[in-house]
Protein backbone atom coordinates (compact mmCIF):
# COMPACT_ATOMS: atom_id res chain seq x y z
CA UNK A 1 0.00 0.00 0.00
CA UNK A 2 1.41 3.43 -0.70
CA UNK A 3 -0.10 6.98 0.05
CA UNK A 4 0.81 10.34 -1.25
CA UNK A 5 1.23 12.87 1.81
CA UNK A 6 2.62 16.82 1.75
CA UNK A 7 5.37 17.95 4.06
CA UNK A 8 6.56 21.11 5.51
CA UNK A 9 10.27 20.90 6.77
CA UNK A 10 12.61 23.52 8.29
CA UNK A 11 15.60 23.83 6.19
CA UNK A 12 18.08 22.75 9.06
CA UNK A 13 15.96 19.42 8.99
CA UNK A 14 15.53 18.82 5.18
CA UNK A 15 18.51 16.02 5.77
CA UNK A 16 17.25 14.36 8.88
CA UNK A 17 15.26 11.30 8.36
CA UNK A 18 14.21 10.58 11.49
CA UNK A 19 12.76 14.23 11.80
CA UNK A 20 11.11 13.52 8.59
CA UNK A 21 9.76 9.86 9.31
CA UNK A 22 8.26 11.89 12.90
CA UNK A 23 6.53 14.26 10.76
CA UNK A 24 5.28 11.40 8.74
CA UNK A 25 4.08 9.36 11.84
CA UNK A 26 2.65 12.63 13.60
CA UNK A 27 0.52 13.24 10.12
CA UNK A 28 -0.58 9.47 9.12
CA UNK A 29 -0.53 7.70 12.67
CA UNK A 30 0.73 4.56 11.69
CA UNK A 31 4.37 3.71 11.27
CA UNK A 32 5.93 4.34 8.11
CA UNK A 33 7.65 1.18 6.19
CA UNK A 34 10.01 3.46 3.16
CA UNK A 35 9.35 6.67 2.77
CA UNK A 36 10.37 8.22 -0.60
CA UNK A 37 10.67 11.48 -1.78
CA UNK A 38 8.75 12.14 -5.02
CA UNK A 39 9.27 16.07 -5.26
CA UNK A 40 11.40 18.85 -3.31
CA UNK A 41 11.07 22.53 -3.46
CA UNK A 42 11.74 25.79 -1.25
CA UNK A 43 8.98 28.36 -0.26
CA UNK A 44 10.94 31.23 0.74
CA UNK A 45 7.92 33.69 0.82
CA UNK A 46 7.97 33.80 4.11
CA UNK A 47 10.26 31.98 6.28
CA UNK A 48 12.02 29.69 4.26
CA UNK A 49 10.98 26.35 4.63
CA UNK A 50 10.97 22.82 2.27
CA UNK A 51 7.63 21.86 0.70
CA UNK A 52 7.82 17.85 0.07
CA UNK A 53 5.57 15.60 -1.34
CA UNK A 54 6.75 12.25 -0.41
CA UNK A 55 5.27 8.45 -0.96
CA UNK A 56 4.67 6.50 2.06
CA UNK A 57 4.89 3.09 1.94
CA UNK A 58 3.41 -0.02 3.86
CA UNK A 59 4.33 -3.54 3.16
CA UNK A 60 5.91 -2.49 0.20
CA UNK A 61 9.08 -1.30 -1.19
CA UNK A 62 9.40 2.05 -3.40
CA UNK A 63 9.75 1.32 -6.68
CA UNK A 64 13.01 1.56 -8.03
CA UNK A 65 13.74 4.21 -11.28
CA UNK A 66 13.23 1.91 -14.18
CA UNK A 67 16.29 2.77 -17.07
CA UNK A 68 15.29 2.24 -20.68
CA UNK A 69 18.00 -0.69 -22.75
CA UNK A 70 19.90 0.79 -25.64
CA UNK A 71 20.04 -1.92 -28.85
CA UNK A 72 22.66 -2.51 -30.44
CA UNK A 73 22.82 -1.06 -33.75
CA UNK A 74 25.92 -1.91 -35.55
CA UNK A 75 23.90 -2.79 -38.90
CA UNK A 76 20.71 -1.52 -40.23
CA UNK A 77 18.96 1.91 -41.05
CA UNK A 78 20.56 4.98 -39.63
CA UNK A 79 19.99 8.39 -39.12
CA UNK A 80 21.87 11.60 -39.86
CA UNK A 81 22.19 13.94 -36.93
CA UNK A 82 23.86 17.66 -37.20
CA UNK A 83 25.30 18.64 -33.81
CA UNK A 84 25.74 16.81 -30.00
CA UNK A 85 24.07 19.12 -28.17
CA UNK A 86 21.57 18.38 -26.01
CA UNK A 87 19.12 18.20 -29.05
CA UNK A 88 21.29 15.74 -31.18
CA UNK A 89 22.64 13.43 -28.35
CA UNK A 90 18.79 12.88 -26.92
CA UNK A 91 17.80 12.23 -30.48
CA UNK A 92 20.69 9.52 -30.35
CA UNK A 93 19.84 7.99 -27.62
CA UNK A 94 16.09 7.84 -28.56
CA UNK A 95 17.20 6.34 -31.51
CA UNK A 96 19.15 3.40 -29.89
CA UNK A 97 16.20 2.66 -28.13
CA UNK A 98 14.28 2.03 -30.85
CA UNK A 99 17.19 0.30 -32.82
CA UNK A 100 18.11 2.65 -35.40
CA UNK A 101 21.61 3.87 -36.16
CA UNK A 102 22.51 7.41 -35.03
CA UNK A 103 25.33 8.96 -36.99
CA UNK A 104 26.47 12.53 -35.61
CA UNK A 105 28.15 14.99 -37.15
CA UNK A 106 29.79 17.68 -34.96
CA UNK A 107 31.39 20.93 -36.04
CA UNK A 108 33.97 21.03 -32.80
CA UNK A 109 35.68 19.01 -30.49
CA UNK A 110 35.22 16.40 -28.21
CA UNK A 111 35.10 17.41 -24.62
CA UNK A 112 38.72 17.33 -23.62
CA UNK A 113 39.94 19.01 -26.31
CA UNK A 114 37.01 21.93 -26.43
CA UNK A 115 38.16 22.27 -22.49
CA UNK A 116 42.18 23.66 -23.99
CA UNK A 117 40.19 26.07 -26.42
CA UNK A 118 38.36 27.41 -23.51
CA UNK A 119 41.05 27.83 -21.33
CA UNK A 120 42.72 29.46 -24.22
CA UNK A 121 40.15 31.66 -24.74
CA UNK A 122 39.91 32.95 -21.11
CA UNK A 123 43.31 33.19 -20.52
CA UNK A 124 44.01 35.27 -23.79
CA UNK A 125 40.92 37.33 -24.53
CA UNK A 126 41.31 36.77 -27.80
CA UNK A 127 42.10 33.37 -28.78
CA UNK A 128 38.40 32.65 -30.02
CA UNK A 129 38.08 28.70 -31.81
CA UNK A 130 35.02 29.32 -33.91
CA UNK A 131 34.28 25.19 -34.12
CA UNK A 132 35.66 24.76 -30.48
CA UNK A 133 34.35 27.06 -27.75
CA UNK A 134 31.23 27.30 -25.30
CA UNK A 135 28.81 27.03 -27.54
CA UNK A 136 30.12 24.39 -29.99
CA UNK A 137 31.86 21.05 -29.34
CA UNK A 138 31.10 17.66 -27.67
CA UNK A 139 27.40 18.80 -25.78
CA UNK A 140 26.94 22.17 -27.23
CA UNK A 141 26.30 25.03 -24.89
CA UNK A 142 24.65 23.14 -22.54
CA UNK A 143 28.02 21.24 -21.79
CA UNK A 144 29.30 24.67 -20.18
CA UNK A 145 25.73 26.57 -19.16
CA UNK A 146 25.40 25.49 -15.95
CA UNK A 147 22.80 22.46 -16.44
CA UNK A 148 20.13 24.10 -15.42
CA UNK A 149 16.94 21.60 -16.12
CA UNK A 150 13.32 23.71 -16.11
CA UNK A 151 11.08 24.09 -18.94
CA UNK A 152 7.62 25.07 -19.09
CA UNK A 153 7.20 23.08 -22.41
CA UNK A 154 5.72 19.76 -21.24
CA UNK A 155 3.85 19.24 -24.63
CA UNK A 156 7.27 18.17 -26.29
CA UNK A 157 7.38 15.03 -23.69
CA UNK A 158 7.59 13.99 -20.34
CA UNK A 159 10.58 15.53 -18.77
CA UNK A 160 11.25 12.65 -16.52
CA UNK A 161 12.29 10.76 -19.68
CA UNK A 162 15.39 12.83 -19.94
CA UNK A 163 16.13 13.42 -16.22
CA UNK A 164 15.91 9.75 -16.17
CA UNK A 165 18.81 8.99 -18.89
CA UNK A 166 20.62 11.84 -17.53
CA UNK A 167 20.61 10.13 -14.06
CA UNK A 168 21.52 6.91 -15.70
CA UNK A 169 24.25 8.31 -17.32
CA UNK A 170 25.48 9.75 -14.05
CA UNK A 171 24.03 13.19 -12.87
CA UNK A 172 23.05 13.70 -9.34
CA UNK A 173 19.82 11.70 -8.96
CA UNK A 174 17.92 14.81 -7.01
CA UNK A 175 17.02 16.20 -10.01
CA UNK A 176 14.45 13.41 -9.87
CA UNK A 177 12.83 15.36 -7.27
CA UNK A 178 13.83 19.09 -7.23
CA UNK A 179 11.35 21.66 -8.69
CA UNK A 180 14.44 23.26 -10.39
CA UNK A 181 16.89 20.71 -11.29
CA UNK A 182 20.69 21.35 -11.87
CA UNK A 183 23.39 19.06 -12.40
CA UNK A 184 26.63 21.91 -12.98
CA UNK A 185 29.21 22.82 -15.08
CA UNK A 186 31.71 20.87 -13.30
CA UNK A 187 30.15 17.68 -13.56
CA UNK A 188 28.16 17.74 -17.02
CA UNK A 189 31.62 17.18 -19.13
CA UNK A 190 31.26 13.35 -17.19
CA UNK A 191 27.78 13.13 -18.07
CA UNK A 192 28.14 13.78 -21.36
CA UNK A 193 31.32 11.57 -21.93
CA UNK A 194 28.74 8.89 -20.04
CA UNK A 195 26.50 9.38 -22.97
CA UNK A 196 29.46 9.24 -26.27
CA UNK A 197 29.95 5.57 -24.64
CA UNK A 198 27.00 4.58 -25.07
CA UNK A 199 26.01 5.82 -28.57
CA UNK A 200 29.18 4.28 -29.30
CA UNK A 201 29.21 0.93 -27.64
CA UNK A 202 25.50 0.26 -29.04
CA UNK A 203 26.93 0.56 -32.33
CA UNK A 204 26.39 4.74 -32.90
CA UNK A 205 28.69 6.70 -34.39
CA UNK A 206 30.03 10.50 -33.02
CA UNK A 207 32.15 12.31 -35.49
CA UNK A 208 33.42 15.38 -34.51
CA UNK A 209 35.24 18.21 -36.55
CA UNK A 210 32.87 17.21 -39.14
CA UNK A 211 31.06 20.46 -39.92
CA UNK A 212 27.56 20.02 -42.27
CA UNK A 213 28.64 22.29 -45.14
CA UNK A 214 26.28 22.03 -47.48
CA UNK A 215 22.62 20.23 -47.60
CA UNK A 216 21.40 19.40 -51.29
CA UNK A 217 17.55 18.99 -51.54
CA UNK A 218 16.39 17.89 -55.23
CA UNK A 219 12.21 17.87 -55.73
CA UNK A 220 11.72 18.84 -52.12
CA UNK A 221 13.25 15.60 -50.95
CA UNK A 222 16.24 15.28 -48.88
CA UNK A 223 19.28 13.99 -51.20
CA UNK A 224 22.94 14.35 -49.51
CA UNK A 225 24.94 16.76 -47.16
CA UNK A 226 28.65 17.62 -47.74
CA UNK A 227 31.27 17.30 -44.62
CA UNK A 228 33.80 19.83 -44.29
CA UNK A 229 33.32 21.26 -48.13
CA UNK A 230 34.77 18.07 -49.36
CA UNK A 231 33.27 14.77 -48.66
CA UNK A 232 29.57 13.99 -50.09
CA UNK A 233 27.77 11.73 -48.48
CA UNK A 234 24.10 10.26 -49.73
CA UNK A 235 21.43 11.39 -47.00
CA UNK A 236 17.59 10.83 -46.52
CA UNK A 237 16.99 11.49 -43.27
CA UNK A 238 18.79 14.81 -41.21
CA UNK A 239 17.83 15.43 -37.55
CA UNK A 240 19.37 19.08 -37.56
CA UNK A 241 19.73 20.46 -34.23
CA UNK A 242 22.70 22.77 -34.67
CA UNK A 243 22.40 25.22 -31.55
CA UNK A 244 20.69 28.72 -31.58
CA UNK A 245 24.37 30.43 -32.52
CA UNK A 246 24.86 29.01 -35.79
CA UNK A 247 24.54 31.95 -38.15
CA UNK A 248 26.76 30.53 -41.13
CA UNK A 249 24.19 27.02 -41.06
CA UNK A 250 21.48 29.61 -41.53
CA UNK A 251 23.17 30.74 -44.80
CA UNK A 252 23.78 27.80 -46.58
CA UNK A 253 20.53 26.62 -45.60
CA UNK A 254 18.85 29.58 -47.67
CA UNK A 255 21.60 29.61 -50.54
CA UNK A 256 20.53 25.71 -50.79
CA UNK A 257 16.94 27.00 -51.46
CA UNK A 258 15.54 25.70 -47.72
CA UNK A 259 13.18 28.58 -46.68
CA UNK A 260 13.38 29.94 -43.48
CA UNK A 261 11.47 32.70 -41.08
CA UNK A 262 12.54 35.45 -38.50
CA UNK A 263 11.33 34.89 -35.44
CA UNK A 264 11.08 37.44 -32.16
CA UNK A 265 13.91 36.76 -29.17
CA UNK A 266 15.33 39.72 -26.46
CA UNK A 267 18.70 40.65 -25.69
CA UNK A 268 20.04 42.81 -22.89
CA UNK A 269 22.66 42.58 -20.60
CA UNK A 270 24.22 40.42 -17.32
CA UNK A 271 23.90 41.83 -14.09
CA UNK A 272 26.02 40.13 -10.80
CA UNK A 273 25.62 40.77 -7.23
CA UNK A 274 27.43 39.14 -4.60
CA UNK A 275 25.38 35.89 -3.80
CA UNK A 276 25.30 36.97 0.29
CA UNK A 277 23.34 39.55 -0.72
CA UNK A 278 20.82 37.44 -2.98
CA UNK A 279 21.26 35.09 -0.16
CA UNK A 280 19.96 38.27 2.35
CA UNK A 281 17.16 39.59 0.02
CA UNK A 282 15.54 36.37 -0.68
CA UNK A 283 15.64 33.96 2.65
CA UNK A 284 15.95 37.63 4.88
CA UNK A 285 18.81 37.12 6.97
CA UNK A 286 23.22 36.42 6.53
CA UNK A 287 24.32 34.55 6.30
CA UNK A 288 22.56 32.24 4.75
CA UNK A 289 20.02 29.46 7.06
CA UNK A 290 22.02 26.24 7.41
CA UNK A 291 20.23 23.51 4.85
CA UNK A 292 19.25 26.29 2.37
CA UNK A 293 20.97 26.31 -1.16
CA UNK A 294 23.01 29.88 -2.30
CA UNK A 295 19.49 31.98 -3.68
CA UNK A 296 18.01 32.62 -6.87
CA UNK A 297 15.52 34.90 -8.27
CA UNK A 298 13.27 35.13 -11.00
CA UNK A 299 11.98 38.99 -12.29
CA UNK A 300 9.39 39.66 -14.64
CA UNK A 301 8.36 43.52 -16.05
CA UNK A 302 7.60 45.32 -18.93
CA UNK A 303 7.68 48.58 -20.10
CA UNK A 304 5.75 50.46 -23.41
CA UNK A 305 4.57 46.29 -24.43
CA UNK A 306 7.94 45.41 -24.05
CA UNK A 307 8.46 42.37 -21.88
CA UNK A 308 11.83 42.56 -19.87
CA UNK A 309 12.97 39.36 -17.83
CA UNK A 310 15.42 37.48 -16.19
CA UNK A 311 16.64 34.47 -17.94
CA UNK A 312 19.56 31.69 -16.85
CA UNK A 313 19.99 32.96 -13.37
CA UNK A 314 23.10 31.86 -11.90
CA UNK A 315 23.47 31.27 -8.40
CA UNK A 316 27.16 31.22 -6.94
CA UNK A 317 28.21 31.31 -10.72
CA UNK A 318 30.14 33.03 -12.79
CA UNK A 319 30.31 35.07 -16.24
CA UNK A 320 31.32 33.18 -19.16
CA UNK A 321 32.56 34.69 -22.99
CA UNK A 322 29.94 32.48 -25.15
CA UNK A 323 31.28 34.20 -28.40
CA UNK A 324 31.41 31.90 -31.52
CA UNK A 325 32.95 33.88 -34.35
CA UNK A 326 35.81 36.32 -34.57
CA UNK A 327 35.08 40.34 -34.06
CA UNK A 328 32.03 39.79 -31.59
CA UNK A 329 31.15 39.52 -28.13
CA UNK A 330 28.47 37.50 -26.42
CA UNK A 331 28.27 36.89 -22.45
CA UNK A 332 26.27 33.69 -20.64
CA UNK A 333 26.52 32.53 -17.25
CA UNK A 334 27.27 28.81 -15.67
CA UNK A 335 27.58 27.80 -12.68
CA UNK A 336 29.10 24.83 -10.48
CA UNK A 337 27.53 21.82 -8.87
CA UNK A 338 27.95 23.32 -5.86
CA UNK A 339 26.73 26.52 -6.64
CA UNK A 340 29.20 27.66 -3.83
CA UNK A 341 31.32 30.73 -6.01
CA UNK A 342 30.74 34.25 -4.49
CA UNK A 343 28.73 35.81 -7.21
CA UNK A 344 25.46 35.34 -8.73
CA UNK A 345 24.28 36.48 -12.39
CA UNK A 346 21.47 36.53 -14.20
CA UNK A 347 20.78 37.88 -17.60
CA UNK A 348 17.94 40.49 -17.64
CA UNK A 349 17.04 40.77 -21.34
CA UNK A 350 14.03 42.78 -23.42
CA UNK A 351 11.90 41.27 -25.91
CA UNK A 352 12.47 42.22 -29.63
CA UNK A 353 10.55 41.40 -32.77
CA UNK A 354 9.86 42.47 -36.52
CA UNK A 355 8.66 45.71 -35.68
CA UNK A 356 11.84 46.35 -34.39
CA UNK A 357 14.50 44.70 -36.77
CA UNK A 358 12.59 43.96 -40.10
CA UNK A 359 10.70 41.67 -41.63
CA UNK A 360 13.39 40.42 -44.25
CA UNK A 361 14.78 36.48 -42.75
CA UNK A 362 18.19 37.56 -41.67
CA UNK A 363 16.96 41.08 -39.98
CA UNK A 364 16.83 39.50 -36.58
CA UNK A 365 20.18 38.26 -36.87
CA UNK A 366 21.73 41.15 -38.26
CA UNK A 367 20.13 42.99 -35.43
CA UNK A 368 21.75 40.55 -33.07
CA UNK A 369 25.24 40.78 -34.95
CA UNK A 370 25.40 44.48 -34.61
CA UNK A 371 25.41 44.45 -30.98
CA UNK A 372 27.63 41.93 -30.47
CA UNK A 373 30.81 43.66 -33.04
CA UNK A 374 29.96 46.99 -31.07
CA UNK A 375 30.54 45.40 -27.81
CA UNK A 376 33.59 43.88 -28.84
CA UNK A 377 35.22 46.92 -31.05
CA UNK A 378 35.25 48.61 -27.62
CA UNK A 379 37.94 47.06 -26.71
CA UNK A 380 38.73 45.11 -29.50
CA UNK A 381 38.84 41.70 -27.45
CA UNK A 382 36.71 39.91 -24.97
CA UNK A 383 37.29 42.37 -22.10
CA UNK A 384 33.32 43.50 -21.64
CA UNK A 385 31.60 46.72 -21.41
CA UNK A 386 30.31 47.37 -18.00
CA UNK A 387 28.89 49.57 -15.27
CA UNK A 388 28.01 49.82 -11.75
CA UNK A 389 23.59 49.06 -11.73
CA UNK A 390 23.29 52.26 -10.40
CA UNK A 391 25.45 54.04 -13.17
CA UNK A 392 23.49 52.30 -16.04
CA UNK A 393 19.94 53.37 -14.27
CA UNK A 394 21.02 57.01 -14.22
CA UNK A 395 22.77 57.02 -17.31
CA UNK A 396 26.36 57.81 -16.00
CA UNK A 397 29.68 56.50 -16.76
CA UNK A 398 31.27 54.12 -13.54
CA UNK A 399 34.43 55.88 -12.33
CA UNK A 400 35.13 52.25 -10.82
CA UNK A 401 33.60 49.28 -11.15
CA UNK A 402 32.89 46.73 -8.65
CA UNK A 403 35.07 43.16 -8.58
CA UNK A 404 33.08 40.81 -10.61
CA UNK A 405 33.61 37.06 -11.86
CA UNK A 406 34.29 37.66 -15.49
CA UNK A 407 37.96 36.09 -16.52
CA UNK A 408 38.91 38.05 -19.84
CA UNK A 409 37.84 41.08 -17.57
CA UNK A 410 36.01 44.17 -17.59
CA UNK A 411 35.92 48.14 -18.63
CA UNK A 412 33.84 51.18 -17.92
CA UNK A 413 31.88 51.66 -20.71
CA UNK A 414 28.02 53.45 -21.06
CA UNK A 415 26.62 50.17 -22.07
CA UNK A 416 23.52 51.95 -23.53
CA UNK A 417 25.75 53.07 -26.62
CA UNK A 418 25.10 48.78 -27.58
CA UNK A 419 21.56 49.41 -28.17
CA UNK A 420 18.42 51.35 -29.44
CA UNK A 421 17.03 53.42 -27.48
CA UNK A 422 13.66 51.44 -26.66
CA UNK A 423 15.99 48.32 -25.40
CA UNK A 424 17.78 50.32 -23.06
CA UNK A 425 14.72 52.43 -21.37
CA UNK A 426 13.03 49.02 -21.08
CA UNK A 427 15.46 47.61 -19.05
CA UNK A 428 16.61 50.57 -16.86
CA UNK A 429 12.52 51.09 -16.33
CA UNK A 430 12.92 47.30 -15.12
CA UNK A 431 15.98 47.58 -13.24
CA UNK A 432 14.21 50.17 -11.51
CA UNK A 433 11.17 47.94 -10.65
CA UNK A 434 13.39 45.14 -9.86
CA UNK A 435 14.72 47.39 -6.74
CA UNK A 436 11.14 47.94 -5.30
CA UNK A 437 10.30 44.14 -5.79
CA UNK A 438 13.89 43.00 -3.79
CA UNK A 439 15.10 45.45 -2.02
CA UNK A 440 18.50 45.73 -2.20
CA UNK A 441 18.83 45.09 -5.86
CA UNK A 442 19.29 48.06 -7.34
CA UNK A 443 22.62 48.57 -5.80
CA UNK A 444 25.91 50.38 -6.73
CA UNK A 445 27.87 47.71 -5.42
CA UNK A 446 25.84 45.11 -8.54
CA UNK A 447 27.72 45.21 -12.01
CA UNK A 448 26.22 45.06 -15.54
CA UNK A 449 28.13 43.77 -18.31
CA UNK A 450 26.99 43.85 -22.16
CA UNK A 451 25.45 41.85 -23.94
CA UNK A 452 23.19 38.88 -23.29
CA UNK A 453 21.97 38.21 -27.20
CA UNK A 454 21.68 34.65 -27.08
CA UNK A 455 18.06 33.99 -25.33
CA UNK A 456 16.98 32.21 -28.55
CA UNK A 457 17.62 32.11 -32.31
CA UNK A 458 16.77 34.84 -34.47
CA UNK A 459 15.70 32.65 -37.21
CA UNK A 460 13.01 29.66 -36.97
CA UNK A 461 13.67 26.77 -39.71
CA UNK A 462 9.98 26.03 -40.65
CA UNK A 463 8.72 22.35 -39.92
CA UNK A 464 5.18 20.30 -39.99
CA UNK A 465 3.72 19.78 -36.98
CA UNK A 466 2.39 16.44 -37.89
CA UNK A 467 5.81 15.50 -39.73
CA UNK A 468 8.32 17.54 -38.04
CA UNK A 469 9.80 17.74 -41.33
CA UNK A 470 10.64 20.88 -43.23
CA UNK A 471 7.77 21.87 -45.80
CA UNK A 472 9.90 21.91 -48.41
CA UNK A 473 12.79 19.05 -47.91
CA UNK A 474 11.09 15.68 -46.85
CA UNK A 475 13.73 14.39 -44.45
CA UNK A 476 15.21 17.45 -42.86
CA UNK A 477 13.83 17.74 -39.23
CA UNK A 478 14.47 21.11 -37.98
CA UNK A 479 15.47 20.61 -34.11
CA UNK A 480 15.61 22.17 -30.78
CA UNK A 481 16.89 26.03 -30.19
CA UNK A 482 18.81 26.42 -33.36
CA UNK A 483 15.55 25.66 -35.74
CA UNK A 484 13.25 27.95 -33.15
CA UNK A 485 11.55 24.69 -30.96
CA UNK A 486 12.86 24.93 -27.92
CA UNK A 487 14.76 27.06 -25.38
CA UNK A 488 17.46 25.32 -22.90
CA UNK A 489 18.65 22.09 -22.00
CA UNK A 490 15.79 20.18 -20.83
CA UNK A 491 13.42 21.09 -23.80
CA UNK A 492 16.05 21.08 -26.57
CA UNK A 493 16.33 17.06 -25.15
CA UNK A 494 12.79 16.43 -25.31
CA UNK A 495 12.44 17.92 -28.91
CA UNK A 496 15.72 15.75 -29.94
CA UNK A 497 13.43 12.80 -28.63
CA UNK A 498 10.65 14.27 -30.45
CA UNK A 499 12.38 14.17 -33.76
CA UNK A 500 13.94 11.05 -33.47
CA UNK A 501 10.18 9.37 -33.04
CA UNK A 502 9.11 11.40 -36.24
CA UNK A 503 12.46 10.11 -38.04
CA UNK A 504 11.53 6.66 -37.72
CA UNK A 505 8.40 6.49 -38.53
CA UNK A 506 10.07 7.74 -42.29
CA UNK A 507 13.12 5.57 -42.83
Amino acid sequence: MMKEIDLTIPPEHINDSCYIKKLVLEKTKKEPGHIKILKRSIDARHKPVYRLKVAVYAGQEPEKEKFPAFKNVSVGKNVFIAGAGPAGLFAALRLLQMGIKPVIFERGKDIDSRKKDIKALDSSKKLLNPDSNYCFGEGGAGTFSDGKLYTRAVKRGKPHQVLSLLVQHGATPDILIDSRPHIGSDALPGVIKSIRKTIITHGGQINFNSRITSVTVKEDKMVSITLNEEELLPCTALIFATGHSSAGTYRMLQEQGVELETKPFAVGVRVEHSQQLINSIQYGSSPRPEGLPPASYVLKSSFGGRGVYSFCMCPGGMIIPASTDKGELVLNGMSPSGRDLPFANSAIVASVSEKDFGTGVFDGLKFREKIEREAFNVTGSLIAPAQRLTDFVSGEISKTLPSCSYVPGVTSFPIAKLFPHYVTEALIKSFEDFGKKMKGFLSSEAAVLAPETRTSSPVRIPRSRTTLMHPGAEGLFPCGEGAGFSGGILSSALDGMKCAQAAQNFI
